[in-house]
């Protein structure tokens, strides 16, 4: 909380913008615990929390989801949670979510076998506006980049494409999934 508070600062440039902006991402990790309390935090699986994290941006019926049924650990649940939101954030500013056009599909799957079984996850906007490469970016680009895929373990990779935001997480399987020892 207070590194997110601490960044948010430094990115802001009004205290309206500061204090809009920390609400925003409290009520981002409100939604993602509401999902842990509920299940005891022994997880949450990827549609509930993209759900819960989507309900409140305009159009967030046009997320697509695919993927085989997982149950996230509750350290993935915060951390995708968040990611989650700072993506619906810039799309809402920049993206499908800005328009009348274009949909996102969020896709994941798991890769290998054994030990070596990895998660593997896309979020992909199309037809939605051309988006621009942001410059450094803001507190989403650094959670997107480096926080989200180093909480897991993990490798995160943003693109900005002719016609959308194209973020991706890879990560050891059992960093991302939660555990039989956790009662999931």
């Amino acid at each position: 909380m207070l590194s997110m508070i601490r960044e948010t600062n430094k990115r802001s440039e009004t205290p309206k913008q500061f204090e809009s902006q920390v609400r925003e991402r409290i009520m981002a990790l409100s939604r993602s615990h509401d999902l842990l309390v509920s299940a005891d935090w022994k997880g949450a699986t990827i549609r509930d929390l993209l759900a819960a994290q989507a309900e409140s941006f305009p159009r967030g019926d046009v997320i697509e989801m695919s993927g085989p049924s997982l149950v996230l650990s509750p350290n993935a649940v915060q951390y995708l949670g968040i990611a989650f939101h700072e993506l619906a954030t810039n799309s809402t500013k920049y993206g499908v979510l800005s328009g009348d056009e274009g949909r996102i599909s969020v896709t994941w799957g798991i890769n290998g076998s054994g030990a070596s079984k990895l998660f593997q996850l896309t979020w992909a906007e199309t037809d939605g506006p051309e988006v621009q490469n942001i410059g450094q970016g803001g507190f989403g680009t650094v959670v997107l980049k480096r926080v989200a895929p180093a909480a897991v373990g993990g490798q995160g990779n943003l693109e900005y494409g002719p016609h959308g935001v194209i973020w991706s997480l890879e990560a050891p399987l059992p960093a991302v999934e939660a555990s039989v020892a956790n009662g999931s």
